[in-house]
């Protein structure tokens, strides 16, 4: 077999750090390598036109590896050289990842059913039910539940499960009102949350679906009760125990889904989690993935979950991604570890700091005067050709230029280095990745931004 040889093309920024990195990863990956350094000074700059005609490879080069930045279609580099041309990362320093990571062609299955209800349904109008319905759905909802008021009876639940059924939902009904769920039934709802001994005689005319919860919250009376006139009666029934918040019998709670997995090991089960997501002082994401691992392992294959409060506003969402990376760790008895970074939103799992001695270095081979920002170990970093100004407040770093008299700095230069300083800071607070004219990394929250250098 052919010793690949992959020949590395970048600038001259970023050739001391690429050979860095490249030497120990060549010996480690088994490949031999060449370094083709361009004529420019940011490799981010590059366009595949552009290396065209200035390209000079070794003989036996394999393939060309060109930097993540680099614009334009690789086809015509290819064609030109004869090798096959890929990109590499953004980052020179994700490298040693780009060679070693595997694809997980087995990621992304999932068992657990995600019920997501829309609160006080009644008080809205049938469009914005269904605007409601129609997001959580593309956010991963699968039932849409419609959450009825205690205490009053509402006239429109038919009409309303009706239009939700007719958009293309499968539809439940939070009520424990007879007369509210019959209507709702006889529309196509498929799934009642709740039944127990005040209702349950009625669940026979339904024809769907119910959920058996206790008698009295806190315990588990009652419910084995229901589940033998809900069998009697022919009626497919799930179990909720009912989670409990924080201070109020969470700890209890979660030992009666055990104990009813022990007591009844083959039947349906359904958590519904937004009693901790919406009654807890904390972003709700890690809430979800811990309560889906524990559903997942007790194989509770159905979750109901609201998204009011705003740090629990993605809830659904986020179970989605939950569901199928505690569905990999268990079928895979794998952690569920550096699987889903999607779901890592306020800090980066490997955040990039350079020192504050590759910062000098690189101030002393710039020859330009554009503004590099940059977040190392030592604070924020504003660097240029024959600059490094250190701090960790931006105001002293910007009066400190300033008092340099630069050249080149108008108004729209000051705008763009605060709106980037700006970044710098919130990443050095919280611990996250920067890169220049890039969007902060926030998993599936991130909103990406046209890199200011190219736009017109």
């Amino acid at each position: 077999m052919i010793r690949q040889h992959i020949h590395f093309v970048t600038g001259r920024l970023a050739e001391p750090m690429l050979r860095r990195v490249v030497a120990p990863l060549a010996e480690s990956a088994g490949f031999d390598y060449s370094i083709g350094v361009m004529g420019i000074t940011v490799a981010a700059l590059m366009t595949t036109d552009w290396l065209g005609p200035r390209l000079k490879i070794p003989q036996d080069a394999t393939k060309l590896l060109i930097p993540g930045y680099c614009r334009g279609p690789v086809e015509g580099l290819s064609e030109k050289t004869g090798l096959p041309v890929e990109r590499g990362p953004k980052d020179l320093r994700d490298l040693p990842e780009f060679f070693g990571k595997k694809q997980r062609s087995d990621y992304g299955a999932f068992d657990i059913e995600i019920l997501a209800e829309i609160n006080h349904a009644l008080q809205l109008s049938l469009d914005e039910i269904l605007r409601q319905a129609e997001a959580l759905k593309r956010d991963g909802a699968d039932v849409i539940d419609v959450g009825c008021n205690p205490g009053e009876t509402w006239s429109g639940v038919g009409e309303c499960v009706k239009a939700l059924r007719d958009a293309g939902h499968r539809v439940s009904i939070d009520s424990f009102n007879p007369a509210e769920i019959e209507a709702a039934a006889g529309a196509g709802a498929e799934l009642v949350l709740s039944v127990n001994s005040t209702n349950r005689d009625a669940a026979r005319g339904w024809g769907c679906e119910v959920v058996a919860v206790p008698d009295k919250i806190g315990t588990l009376e009652g419910l084995q009760e229901t589940l033998d006139v809900l069998d009697a009666a022919g009626v497919k029934a799930r179990i909720d125990p009912v989670l409990e918040p924080i201070g109020f019998g969470f700890a209890t709670s979660l030992r009666r889904y055990l104990e009813s997995r022990r007591r009844w090991p083959d039947r349906e089960m359904m958590m519904g989690i937004g009693n901790l997501t919406e009654l807890t002082d904390c972003d709700s994401a890690a809430i979800n993935v811990v309560l889906l691992g524990f559903c997942q392992e007790l194989s509770i294959k159905s979750v109901l979950t609201t998204q009011v409060i705003p740090w629990a506003r993605t809830s659904v969402r986020e179970c989605d991604l939950a569901r199928r990376l505690v569905h990999y760790a268990v079928a895979c008895r794998s952690l569920p570890k550096h699987v889903e970074p999607r779901l890592v939103m306020l800090r980066d799992p490997r955040p990039h700091r350079p020192t504050p001695e590759e910062l000098g270095e690189l101030a002393g081979r710039i020859k330009d005067n554009n503004y590099r920002v940059f977040v190392a170990a030592d604070g924020l970093h504003l660097v240029s050709s024959g600059m490094d100004l250190a701090g960790s407040d931006p105001f002293d770093l910007f009066e400190e230029l300033l008092s340099r008299q630069p050249r080149n700095l108008d108004a729209s230069h000051a705008f763009y280095l605060g709106y980037e300083l700006a970044k710098a800071v919130t990443a050095m607070t919280l611990g996250k990745d920067y890169r220049q004219d890039e969007a902060l990394d926030w998993g599936f929250l991130t909103r990406g931004e046209t890199p200011h250098r190219e736009k017109p």
